[in-house]
């Protein structure tokens, strides 16, 4: 049955792919962004509201703004908070007030407007495999050298790795309110490296970003033995809504393929379709120049340490048996990301080229 839902974070990556499928199955959607005014964020919304009239409302709100969310999630049954701070490493100078501070008010924030709302019964965190481990080495340690959703990350600090020292945090913040009340329950969502298409040209996603300098010919000599879990934006979506449908959902689900993938494996598939193949890297750059030169390349060699050639299994059971999700090949996600890649740098030439003209 259509139900009357919010989606925090409207103008994000995953965010707009999730509005996208619930417009599409008929539910009506209030969609927060910062700024009504940022035309990046909302041309897409807007895009959608004009197919599916009447059925998208758009509201302003701030994570760091108690009662932001509170006019945007009057009537709503289902909480979807996507919403979350984000910076590249090289562009977090201070850990606590730029990563740590804005994940663990907004979480607050949004989950006390939950409270003040009887409508709402459900509540879908994004989370992240962030939330789950540190570093690739602490996988090791879980039975079977396989991912787990029991674990929580230990590992990482406002120096090392802020980025999941603030997942988890807000995680677990967000458990504790869920546990301090029976109204309303919360399953949260834990994906891998998200790929795949984007509907937002202005995502900050590090999903998209982590292959554009491979992708542009940065790497041509060759990649270190690195690899990461994925998973497609699309399925991480579909997730979402699952997750808030299916009435016996409980707890963490870790959305990634079982196998991970190294960059050289990701190389050699968009050597298929990229215009200039030899610009991707076909070498695998030995351990010993990683450990030699990384430091150079901003990897410290406590990271090396603690990724370089580490390779672990995924246990994503859970999504696939009570979710439902079926995985679509990593082929086919990667030629998606490729091309809608290609199509936004077409875009930001063609708005240059007209600017200068």
């Amino acid at each position: 049955m259509a139900q009357t839902v919010l989606v925090t974070g409207g103008g994000g990556y995953v965010a707009s792919h999730l509005i996208d499928q619930l417009l599409a199955q008929s539910d009506l959607v209030h969609a927060t962004v910062r700024s009504l005014a940022n035309k990046s964020k909302t041309e897409p919304l807007l895009a959608m509201e004009q197919r599916y009239p009447g059925r998208l409302l758009l509201f302003e709100a701030d994570l760091l703004q108690p009662g932001s969310f509170d006019k945007a999630m009057a009537g709503c049954s289902v909480v979807y908070h996507v919403a979350s701070p984000f910076l590249l490493p090289e562009k977090i100078e201070d850990g606590q007030r730029q990563m740590l501070e804005p994940a663990l008010s907004g979480t607050r924030n949004v989950l006390q407007s939950v409270n003040d709302t009887p409508s709402v019964s459900r509540v879908v965190l994004t989370s992240t495999v962030g939330a789950i481990f540190g570093d690739y080495i602490d996988v090791l340690s879980m039975p079977d050298k396989t991912l787990s959703a029991t674990y929580f990350n230990t590992t990482s600090t406002l120096k090392n790795n802020p980025y999941h020292y603030s997942k988890v945090m807000a995680e677990r913040e967000a458990w504790q309110i869920a546990h301090s009340q029976n109204r309303w329950s919360l399953v949260t969502i834990n994906p891998g490296m998200i790929l795949g298409p984007s509907l937002s040209p202005a995502s900050e996603s590090g999903s998209l970003f982590l292959l554009d300098e491979m992708m542009k010919g940065y790497f041509f000599y060759g990649m270190p033995d690195l690899s990461l879990t994925t998973v497609d934006v699309r399925e991480v979506a579909f997730a979402h809504i699952r997750a808030a449908e299916t009435p016996q959902a409980k707890g963490r689900y870790i959305l990634a393929e079982k196998q991970m993938s190294s960059f050289l494996d990701i190389a050699k598939i968009l050597r298929t379709i990229h215009p200039h193949p030899y610009l991707l890297p076909q070498h695998q750059v030995p351990d010993w120049v990683v450990r030699l030169v990384g430091p150079f390349f901003g990897l410290t060699q406590e990271y090396i340490r603690n990724h370089l050639g580490i390779r672990f299994a995924v246990d994503n059971r859970r999504s696939i048996n009570e979710l439902g999700v079926v995985y679509r090949p990593i082929r086919q996600t990667l030629i998606d990301h490729y091309n809608s890649w290609a199509a936004q740098r077409s875009r930001k030439r063609g708005h240059k080229e007209g600017k200068e003209n």
